[in-house]
């Protein structure tokens, strides 16, 4: 399938930056936004610099759009006013302006930090009870129930992908669990592109992990494949970690250090 034109926010980001390569081959026009520098722009690519708090602006880069892809925003544990501005204020102006211009459907990066005060242990389903674990998780939460208040009063489709740790390698013990390769993460995207109703879908971002304990089989509608999977590295980690017990702050439980650390308003 192609999009005539996908929106692409945070187009500069960790993400975002990868993404913007990859998915320019299904749409026509692809328009990618940032409050940083974009570069010069690809042959079909359009530049829109935009705060995603302005919800005129969004407005208008949303207009023409067949599809969303909500990368913008702020990416880790900050002040509530950072995570108001970013995450829930402009979250909310994404998918307002969507509705108003008639988009049809917005993909957008949730997180594990949504259920981040689960044990380490503990084997989750997509529709699992919320526990943020940060006030970064708990914009995740808004964002996974404005995702289904969209769907049930305009059918405005969404999927919340509750991305786990997408970097190139993992790097700890906690990361082969979690972790997500980017190969993964594009072909998930892929399938949420592809796939013709998703209503409002939330699937877990992660790959083929030997030590998964996330489920996404209420997800299966989406045909997501992961082919990666973290134990490749296991050998490279135990040469520079030593293997933590079970009572080490940083695995106790699935948000690691974001459930563990302190309020993020008493640093400041």
């Amino acid at each position: 399938m192609k999009y005539n034109r996908i929106v692409l926010t945070g187009a500069s980001g960790a993400l975002g930056s990868r993404l913007r390569k990859d998915v320019a081959k299904y749409c026509n026009i692809l328009r990618v936004s940032s409050l940083d520098s974009l570069g010069e722009a690809a042959p079909n690519e359009e530049l829109f610099e935009c705060n995603l708090s302005d919800k005129d602006a969004v407005k208008e880069l949303t207009r023409d759009a067949d599809l969303i892809l909500h990368f913008g925003g702020v990416s880790t544990e900050s002040t509530f006013d950072n995570i108001l501005n970013g995450n829930i204020i402009g979250f909310y102006n994404v998918y307002e302006a969507a509705r108003q211009n008639g988009v049809k459907r917005i993909i957008w990066p949730s997180s594990v930090h949504a259920v981040g005060f689960y044990d380490r242990l503990d084997l989750l389903e997509t529709d699992c009870p919320v526990r943020p674990d940060s006030l970064y998780g708990v914009s995740k939460v808004f964002g996974e129930g404005l995702a289904q208040y969209y769907w049930d009063k305009f059918k405005l489709e969404s999927v919340s992908i509750r991305i786990g740790s997408c970097f190139p390698e993992p790097t700890n013990w906690r990361m082969m669990t979690t972790w997500q390769s980017y190969a993964d993460l594009l072909r998930l995207i892929e399938r949420c592109l592809i796939v013709p109703r998703v209503g409002h879908t939330i699937v877990w971002g992660i790959s083929n992990n030997d030590q998964a304990i996330w489920d996404n089989r209420k997800a299966g509608h989406l045909g997501y494949k992961p082919q990666d999977n973290s134990e490749v590295y296991r050998d490279k980690i135990l040469q520079t970690t030593d293997y933590p017990e079970h009572d080490f702050p940083g695995l106790v439980l699935q948000g690691g250090h974001f459930a563990t650390d302190g309020h993020f308003e008493d640093k400041v």
